[in-house]
């Protein structure tokens, strides 16, 4: 419950109300090791605390970074820090990606306005380690063409990389000349091998769930759907009770489950 300190070392516009947060350990050690798909817990001091999934290349963590949105009281104390103001720090915590796991298999990667954050050290690591899978196709939607992420890395990713990467927007302004829709109607047409591919997918409820009828649809196995279910975090290790799930917690039994382990629950408004 104890957080660490660590300093301020940049903090990054990528969208109207979306930013990154670089952090350093204040006593100079090395950034901890994490998983793809773990998040701290960030303290704002004389404000609060919240969950936020990191979004670092786990292969070479050369410091911390944490993508947000403007959302609270938090973040917006948050994105008002200074170069080397002070954080707090707890974690790394939860579950992660499967990725070492998934070696062999083709990678569907679906994610929906922020959930592209809590998916960016999935991608890192499939990148660096790109010849032990098969196809990785990145399916991502956003609400305009201003709100995507990582606008450089995407076209990294898709030129330098070998990643098919898809975007999709749901309302088109300016010069956009790509994909309108929901990023559903994405995976019809999107170039992987349903019965060898493993789905990962970040981003709002609603989008998660018509995105795993999607890929059920085109043939893609319960287990081998994981999806990352980052609502109603407060304290990180089970004990405030903000977000259970029947007998699960997502903070200390996910935040990344498959599929099948939450297929009688999730959708469904009461839980």
């Amino acid at each position: 419950m104890i957080p660490q300190l660590y300093s301020v070392r940049q903090i990054k516009q990528e969208t109207h109300d979306t930013f990154t947060l670089e952090l350093d350990p204040k006593d100079g050690t090395k950034t901890p090791s994490f998983e793809a798909g773990q998040f701290n817990m960030l303290y704002v001091f004389g404000v609060g605390e919240v969950p936020i999934s990191i979004s670092s290349d786990p292969t070479a963590p050369k410091y911390l970074m944490h993508t947000t949105r403007e959302v609270g009281i938090v973040t917006k104390a948050m994105r008002k820090l200074k170069r080397g103001d002070m954080i707090g720090v707890r974690g790394p915590y939860g579950t992660h990606w499967p990725i070492e796991e998934s070696a062999g298999s083709d990678i569907v990667i679906v994610a929906g306005g922020i959930g592209l954050a809590p998916l960016k050290p999935a991608l890192c690591h499939l990148v660096a380690r790109r010849e032990n899978y098969g196809r990785v196709v990145l399916l991502y939607g956003t609400r305009s063409p201003n709100d995507i992420l990582f606008q450089k890395e995407l076209k990294q990713w898709r030129a330098d990389f070998d990643l098919e990467v898809y975007v999709t927007v749901d309302r088109a302004i300016g010069s956009w000349r790509g994909n309108v829709g929901v990023v559903t109607t994405l995976i019809p047409k999107a170039p992987f091998d349903p019965l060898s591919s493993v789905a990962l997918i970040c981003g709002p409820e609603v989008m998660m769930r018509y995105t795993v009828q999607e890929l059920v649809r085109r043939g893609v196995n319960h287990g081998k759907i994981h999806i990352s279910m980052e609502r109603n975090m407060k304290c990180g290790i089970g004990f405030c009770g903000h977000c259970q799930m029947e007998a699960s917690f997502v903070c200390k039994d996910g935040p990344v489950f498959t599929y099948g382990a939450l297929e009688n629950i999730f959708g469904k408004r009461e839980v």
